[in-house]
């Protein structure tokens, strides 16, 4: 739904206007949209209003074995190397709890890599220790690098010094925060 929203509002189309295949105004907009949950890529392509102008895809994006020919195919399709701008909402979390520090910064870094501009959404660290508990109350051990994790604390502010310092991408904008209280930054390469 969210990809379908973001479509829509960035080639103007109102919620009951534009045909199923065509861009508004003979725009030539792509999206490409990845989840690890197979079950949710296949719902969103049965559900999708727009088949030929937003694909998803199963990917794990930390598998590099995976991603690389993947995403250069997709992006050869277009004569393109990188991608104008990234999505990157409420996943941060996840690939810290279960890559760890190293792999956030390796995460955080190869989308500053792909992408002219990033908008990323980190989840604060609240969101951890609440996915932490969930998993205990389940009878589960804790996520394996929860406990080692260096980077904690505000993940907002964190998330935005290693992309500045390490990737040399530059914070254009804070569009402040949504209603679950997770900050929307907006990075340039």
């Amino acid at each position: 739904e969210l990809s379908v929203a973001l479509y829509r509002h960035l080639l103007g189309l109102q919620e009951s206007k534009g045909s199923l295949d065509q861009p508004a105004g003979g725009k030539d907009l792509n999206l490409l949209c990845c989840d690890i949950d197979p079950v949710l890529i296949e719902r969103a392509q049965q559900c999708s209003p727009f088949p030929t102008s937003i694909s998803f895809a199963n990917l794990d994006i930390m598998d590099s074995s995976a991603r690389e020919p993947f995403l250069s195919s997709y992006l050869g399709r277009f004569g393109r190397s990188t991608f104008d701008i990234g999505f990157c909402m409420s996943v941060t979390m996840w690939i810290h709890l279960n890559h760890g520090d190293s792999g956030l910064m390796d995460f955080l870094s190869f989308l500053s890599s792909l992408c002219k501009y990033l908008l990323i959404e980190p989840q604060p660290w609240k969101c951890y220790r609440a996915a932490a508990r969930r998993l205990r109350k389940l009878g589960r051990n804790d996520f394996d690098h929860f406990r080692s994790l260096a980077i904690n604390g505000d993940m907002a502010e964190r998330i935005t010094q290693i992309l500045t310092k390490d990737c040399a991408m530059e914070l254009v904008c804070c569009f402040g925060s949504t209603s679950w209280d997770r900050s929307l930054l907006l990075f340039k390469s």
